[in-house]
């Protein structure tokens, strides 16, 4: 296991801090005294196998669900600092999301700029491109007047990650942001937050079950077992047989490749 609190940069400023953060659902400790911290425009992965803690994680970092230990985004505690506030900084794509009955793509999209939005919620100009600028971009624009659900499940993921993107968060967290999604709509969604990072330094938080994806777009790798940290670091010194064997019980073979490794899995013996 790799030093925790690795990742920040001397002379930049964390985007994410947390030292000692748990969180207990019905009862039950689900993430157990996480010390993780995020610099500025960074990826970092969190993987891990189901029930590991990545959405609960996630889910406090927005605020969602509290937490004890010290937890910071964009300088803010988003246990105690106003819901509005928080949402003008971070926005989350949810692995399950709420879509209201009768919304179209536009309308889903559009609520990512309430945060923004004048008192009596007034709508602006800079709202509106912001607005079109993310329909354009994720091509949903010709999608724009539809309803939402009647789209197919990666279609909508698609108008989801527009709400969030709509935000103009500093903060991006993504949970599964690809499971509804083909291979080359993967590709495009993930090249485009990419693209977004680099050109806008947003900071990326991604909860991912694909390996290899988070191996390639993972500047770090976040490795969670029953709510703990158990690696954190570049992909390739996390993502290693021995050791995703010991986590998932898995057989893998893992291809160290320029743009990331590649995990495979192996057939077992008959």
């Amino acid at each position: 296991m790799t030093t925790p609190m690795r990742g920040l940069v001397p002379g930049r400023h964390p985007a994410l801090e947390c030292r000692g953060v748990s969180v207990e659902r019905g009862g039950r400790r689900v993430v157990s005294d996480v010390d993780l911290v995020v610099e500025e425009g960074d990826w970092v992965a969190i993987v891990g196998p189901n029930g590991a803690g990545k959405t609960s994680l996630l889910h406090a970092v927005a605020g969602l669900i509290p937490a004890s230990g010290e937890l910071r985004v964009g300088g803010l505690d988003p246990g105690h600092a106003p819901r509005r506030q928080i949402a003008r900084v971070v926005a989350l794509m949810p692995q399950r999301p709420v879509v209201p009955e009768g919304t179209t793509v536009r309308e889903l999209v559009a609520l990512g700029r309430t945060p923004h939005l004048r008192r009596f919620g007034t709508e602006t100009a800079a709202d509106r491109e912001a607005v079109e600028r993310t329909l354009h971009r994720l091509e949903l624009a010709e999608l724009a007047e539809r309803p939402a659900l009647g789209l197919s499940g990666g279609e909508l993921q698609r108008v989801v990650l527009g709400r969030a993107l709509a935000q103009e968060p500093r903060v991006l967290l993504l949970d599964e942001p690809t499971s509804a999604l083909d291979i080359g709509h993967q590709q495009s969604v993930l090249d485009l937050v990419n693209t977004m990072r680099l050109q806008d330094e947003l900071t990326v938080v991604a909860a991912m079950h694909d390996l290899t994806l988070a191996g390639q777009y993972g500047r770090r790798v976040v490795l969670l077992h029953h709510g703990r940290v158990v690696a954190d670091a570049s992909p390739s010194e996390v993502l290693r047989p021995v050791r995703l064997a010991e986590v998932y019980g898995a057989r893998v073979e893992v291809l160290q490749r320029d743009a990331g490794p590649a995990v495979l899995p192996l057939r077992g013996e008959r």
